[in-house]
């Protein structure tokens, strides 16, 4: 720590990287898919909440509240972190210091939402590890314009809401959290895939 000292004096008046706001915020973001993944792929294999609660319905509505309730903590963790961080970014000219923040957060929940009524709450919150499927894929806005709209939506929230408050440290954050997306998708989308593709095959051994 003594040798990155110089650095971390150097970053404080942009990042200030002695603020643990900072790094919850980074715990939160890095702790919520991971930990979503582990979970569900557990109840695939496991069926741990499917017994716990009766029901793989009501073991998703489980799930799915989880996920809902410690996405609102990681925003908060979020927000926290930047009360406590400089306004160190140069602001955009007038009316786009204004504007672009509340188009992005706009457009953001715009994604989130339309994706979740678009999926559901099972297709949303991890159905398919539970064994309750979609019958089709969905092809309908978002996701005739974008294959992972939640995740670009809340990405997009994040960078609104990081520009209203002029901080490069929720830039980084930002950037982090693409960065732990882009990680995740590379984990669920291909066992997403198996799962419809291994059911694919039931179906076509049953017609045998």
């Amino acid at each position: 720590m003594n040798a990155l000292a110089p650095y971390i004096a150097a970053a404080k008046p942009y990042v200030d990287l002695t603020q643990p706001s900072f790094w919850l915020s980074i715990a939160s973001i890095t702790f919520n898919p991971t930990a979503w993944n582990i979970v569900a792929r557990n109840e695939y294999h496991n069926k741990t909440i499917t017994r716990l609660f009766g029901s793989q319905k009501a073991g998703c509505y489980f799930l799915a509240l989880m996920i809902f309730s410690f996405g609102m903590l990681r925003d908060n963790l979020f927000h926290d972190a930047l009360a406590s961080q400089p306004a160190s970014l140069p602001p955009l000219a007038k009316p786009f210091d204004t504007y672009l923040p509340i188009a992005l957060v706009a457009s953001g929940q715009i994604l989130v939402v339309t994706s979740t009524w678009a999926l559901g709450i099972t297709g949303t919150f991890l159905g398919d590890y539970f064994g309750i499927l979609m019958d089709a894929r969905v092809e309908g806005f978002p996701f005739n314009i974008l294959t992972n709209p939640m995740y670009v939506g809340s990405t997009m929230c994040f960078l609104g809401v990081s520009l209203w408050f002029q901080s490069i440290a929720g830039l980084v954050i930002t950037a982090y959290v693409y960065v732990v997306y882009v990680v995740a998708l590379r984990f669920e989308g291909p066992f997403t895939d198996m799962i419809y593709a291994k059911r694919e095959e039931e179906r076509a051994a049953k017609k045998q």
